[in-house]
C-alpha cells in the first residue's frame, strides 16, 4: 500500500519538460555533444557532456563545466519542470562569478536521460554523479558542496547525509518532505518522500539556506524548518518578495553565494572537523551533565554522580532524603538519620541539648544529668550538695 501512495505522490512531485529542450549528439572523435532547441550551447573544452549509468539500470545526462581558478566544486540537483538546457545559461554563470567547477545533471526521466522519475531513482541519480567526480575527475568529499534546488533538496540531502567531511550544503527554496508541501500537515506518513525534515539532522557540514518570503509553491517556513533543525547552520538568505523560481535575479542572491563559497574555501579540513567536534560537544553537555562537567567522584553507595552544573542533587538510596551521610554528603551528620544538622552519633538531638553524651564541647558534672554543675563552679545543680548556698550567694537578683 505504501509503495502505491508513493507512486502516486511521484505522478504529482514531477513535471520534467515535454519536449526535452536538448538532445545530445555523439561527434566524430567520440564525445558527446549537446544541442539545444531553445539556446545555444557553446561545446568546448571546457564542458563535458557525461553519459552516466545507475545502480538502477537508467543513463542520466550530466554537464561538467570548468573552471581554470576554482578550488571547489559544485553539484546542482535542480528543481522541477526544468532540465539541463534550460539551466545551461545559469551554470556559466555560477562557475564564473562563485569560480567553482559545475557538475550539473538530469533525474531519471529528464531531458535526454532514461527511466521513468521517482524518489528512489532520484537518489541512484545523484550517487552515480558522485562516483563519477570521485573517479573521473578526482573530487573529494572534502572539496565538494552540494547544491539543491526545490526538489533537489531530496537528493542533495539523501547524499549528504552519508558524507561526513563535505564541505558545505546549499538548500534554494527547499522542502521539509513531498506531502508537506502539498497537504501542509505537520507529521510524516509512509507514502511520504522525501523526508528531508529528518535527513537534515544528518547533515554535518555547514549548510546555507535560501529561500523566498513569498514563494507560492513550497512555503517560507519549509526554509526556515531546515535551518532551524541543522547541525550547523549558516546564515541564511530570506529574499524579500522572492518566489519560487526568480531568486536567481535578486543582487542579494549571486553576493551571499558568493560569501558562503569564500568561507568555506578558507575552511580547511583540520578546520572543519574541529568545528564538528566542537558541536557534538555542545549537544553533548546539553543533553546530559555526566559527559564533561561531572567532575566530582561518585559515591560508593550512591547511584549518581555528583554534579556541579546541574539541579539535581543526591538523595540517600534507604529514606530518599538528600544529603546523607552515606550517600554524597559534604557535611557529617547524624550516621542514624538524614538530619541536616551537626548532632550526636547516638540520637538526634542537637550538640548543645544532649546530656547523655560527651558530645559537649565542655565537661558535664558525671554524677547528674544537668551540664556544668555547681561543683564545677557554674550553673546551678540542686542534686548535688553544696550547690544551692553557692547558687543563692551568686544570684544577682537577691
Amino acid at each position: 500500500m505504501g509503495c502505491v501512495l508513493s507512486q502516486l505522490a511521484a505522478k504529482f512531485a514531477y513535471f520534467p519538460p515535454s519536449p526535452p529542450t536538448y538532445q545530445v549528439e555523439q561527434l566524430e572523435n567520440g564525445k558527446l555533444a549537446a544541442v539545444s532547441t531553445s539556446m545555444p550551447i557553446d561545446n568546448n573544452a571546457s564542458l563535458d557532456v557525461l553519459r552516466l549509468p545507475t545502480k538502477r539500470g537508467n543513463k542520466i545526462v550530466a554537464f561538467y563545466l570548468r573552471n581554470p581558478y576554482a578550488r571547489l566544486t559544485l553539484l546542482y540537483s535542480h528543481g522541477n519542470a526544468a532540465d539541463l538546457g534550460q539551466l545551461y545559461d545559469l551554470f556559466v554563470q555560477l562557475k564564473i562569478n562563485l569560480r567553482v567547477n559545475l557538475i550539473g545533471y538530469d533525474y531519471s526521466g529528464y531531458g535526454a536521460s532514461t527511466g521513468k522519475p521517482s524518489e528512489y531513482n532520484t537518489y541512484a541519480d545523484i550517487e552515480a554523479v558522485y562516483e563519477c567526480l570521485e573517479s573521473e575527475y578526482g573530487v573529494s568529499q572534502e572539496n565538494l558542496i552540494l547544491y539543491g534546488q526545490s526538489v533537489g533538496s531530496g537528493p542533495t540531502l539523501h547524499l549528504a547525509a552519508k558524507l561526513p567531511r563535505l564541505r558545505g550544503v546549499v538548500l534554494h527554496s527547499a522542502i521539509l518532505s513531498g506531502l508537506r508541501v502539498l497537504c501542509h500537515e505537520n507529521f510524516s506518513l509512509c507514502c511520504d518522500i522525501y523526508k528531508n525534515i529528518s535527513k537534515i539532522r544528518k547533515v554535518k557540514c555547514p549548510v546555507l539556506v535560501i529561500h523566498g518570503t513569498e514563494d507560492e509553491v513550497v512555503h517560507w517556513l519549509h526554509g526556515n524548518g531546515l535551518w532551524k533543525r541543522a547541525r550547523e547552520p549558516y546564515e541564511p538568505l530570506w529574499i524579500k518578495g522572492g518566489g519560487h523560481c526568480n531568486l536567481e535575479l535578486y543582487p542579494d542572491y549571486i553576493r551571499h553565494l558568493c560569501k558562503f563559497i569564500q568561507e568555506m574555501e578558507n575552511m580547511n579540513t583540520k578546520t572543519h572537523l574541529k568545528k564538528i567536534r566542537q558541536n557534538a560537544n555542545k549537544r553533548s553537555n546539553k543533553t546530559c551533565c555526566r559527559i564533561s562537567i561531572c567532575s566530582l567522584p561518585k559515591s560508593f553507595t550512591c547511584s549518581r554522580p555528583k554534579r556541579r552544573k546541574c539541579f539535581w542533587r543526591p538523595k540517600c538510596p534507604k529514606c530518599s532524603k538528600p544529603k546523607c551521610v552515606s550517600c554524597c554528603m559534604p557535611r557529617p551528620t547524624c550516621s542514624n538519620c538524614c538530619f541536616p544538622r551537626p548532632s550526636c552519633t547516638s540520637c538526634c538531638l542537637p550538640r548543645t541539648h544532649c546530656t547523655n553524651c560527651c558530645c559537649l564541647p565542655w565537661p558535664k558534672w558525671p554524677e547528674c544529668s544537668i551540664p556544668r554543675c555547681g561543683n564545677c563552679s557554674c550553673w546551678p545543680c540542686f542534686c548535688c550538695p553544696g550547690t544551692s548556698l553557692r547558687s543563692n550567694t551568686n544570684n544577682p537578683n537577691e
